[in-house]
Order: structure tokens, then sequence, then C-alpha cells
């Protein structure tokens, strides 16, 4: 695990400086896009070529959400998924989604997947 989290450091400060070659940005399967970041609620990501599924996430904000039958205000985003229909069912894409969803809300799922 130290030897990925130290792998990752590198390319993610290769990312922030925009210096990663055309070699380290393809090969990829899946994708994840922060359309949050520019205080996007939602949006409708497009398949990169070649890739399975791209992952965008929303802002993070509090809203009204009804939890345990009560009304609170609670920090949520919006996830969308986009997925080549070819290589994933929608009954899969909605299920990774619920999956990731519950996890989200419950970090501690996350050893069930494993």
């Amino acid at each position: 695990m130290g030897e990925l989290a130290e792998a990752l450091s590198g390319i993610i400060e290769q990312g922030r400086a925009g210096t990663l070659s055309p070699a380290q940005l393809s090969g990829g399967t899946f994708s994840l896009t922060n359309v949050g970041v520019f205080g996007v609620d939602a949006g409708t990501p497009i398949l990169p070529p070649g890739q399975a599924a791209i992952l965008a996430a929303g802002q993070i904000k509090r809203r009204p959400w009804e939890y345990r039958d009560e009304l609170a205000l609670r920090h949520t985003t919006t996830l969308a998924l986009s997925f080549d229909h070819r290589l994933i069912d929608g009954k899969e894409g909605s299920q990774f989604l619920a999956d990731l969803g519950g996890v989200l809300e419950n970090p501690g799922l996350i050893n069930l997947f494993r």
C-alpha cells in the first residue's frame, strides 16, 4: 500500500503541474469527473473512447433530506454514471450506483465488497 500511495502521489503532482505524458493518460477503463468543483449539481458525463464507464460527482452541499422519518439538513451530492452498454448492463450500472451510495452513507460497508 505504501508503494501504491507513493506512486499515486507522484502522478497527482504531475497532473496538477500539467506534465503527464500522453502514455500516462491512456489505457484507462473507468474515469471520475468532478463537475461539483465548478458549483454544478449534476452533469451527464460523456464516455471517453475505449473506456467502460465514467462517474460524475456534483457539488457537495447541504440540502433538506429525510432520514429515519425526520427532515434535516444533510451533506449530499449527485452522482451520474455513463457506461458502454456493450460491456455493462443497466442492471449492473444501477447496482454499482446503489452500492456506491450505500458506502458513502455508511463507509463501514466497504468491507462487504472486498
